[in-house]
């Protein structure tokens, strides 16, 4: 079996996802490439291994329990271990006409959000906690967004995405809740508002300080908070 800590990251072929592979690859992780489109998976393993990182690619739909499943077990084969689950990947929905604004929401929009958003990371996790479960300290970070702070109402109307991040927060507390006893640490991960095809580009904030707060929850002692939500100034409220 390989010694070398491994990490997987989903939709970490663009963005804040890459750059979080790249972060925990700098570190010594070897960082799974979780991406539904090989081309794009591929491309981001090239760039990672160049820049003297250890990565693979691992083929992830997280809307689909096949790809979940298949994916669990490549990277059992490839490594033999999990240590670290980030989930990154998530969409923002759709936005014309209204679609996201309460009075003339999409519930379709609804539906196909909190499928990648909520019910993908659900899935993903629970795939991986066989492996999961054998590692020393095993970490899962969930990245979320402000925009579900029921405390704070940031951004755009965006009823969707902005709900899904907060029943993410809500299944985090509930994954702690259940895990307090294990090894197995929980967090969320507020990035920022960064620079990425997300945002437009729209940001001075990079991807790879979006990231530094999913290293650092990925790399928690065994004393560290549990079933929190962070950015990089600390707690965010909820």
């Amino acid at each position: 079996m390989n010694e070398k800590k491994t990490a997987l990251v989903t939709g970490a072929n663009k963005g804040i996802g890459f750059a979080i592979a790249a972060g925990l690859g700098a570190i010594g992780f070897t960082v799974a490439v979780g991406a539904r489109d090989d081309k794009r998976r591929e491309d981001a393993v090239e760039q990672l291994r160049a820049a003297g990182f250890d990565a693979f690619g691992v083929a992830l739909d997280v809307t689909s329990e096949h790809s979940v499943a298949a994916a669990a077990a490549a990277i059992e084969q490839t490594t033999g271990r999990l240590d670290v689950l980030v989930n990154n990947a998530g969409i923002a929905g759709p936005t014309d006409d209204g679609a996201q604004v309460p009075s003339t929401l999409d519930l379709d929009a609804v539906s196909t959000v909190l499928d990648t958003n909520v019910f993908g990371v659900v899935r993903v996790t629970n795939a991986m906690l066989p492996l999961l479960r054998q590692a020393d300290a095993p970490r899962i970070v969930n990245m979320s967004s402000n925009m579900g702070s029921l405390t704070l109402q940031t951004g755009p109307m965006l009823a969707a995405y902005s709900s899904s991040k907060t029943m993410l927060n809500s299944m985090t507390a509930l994954y702690a809740r259940e895990f307090v006893d294990t090894p197995i640490i929980v967090n969320s991960a507020c990035p920022g508002y960064v620079a990425t095809d997300f945002t437009g580009f729209n940001s001075p904030r990079t991807p790879e300080q979006g990231a530094a707060i999913a290293v650092q929850l990925a790399t928690l002692p065994y004393d560290g908070p549990r079933g929190g939500f962070f950015d990089d100034n600390g707690a965010v409220p909820w």
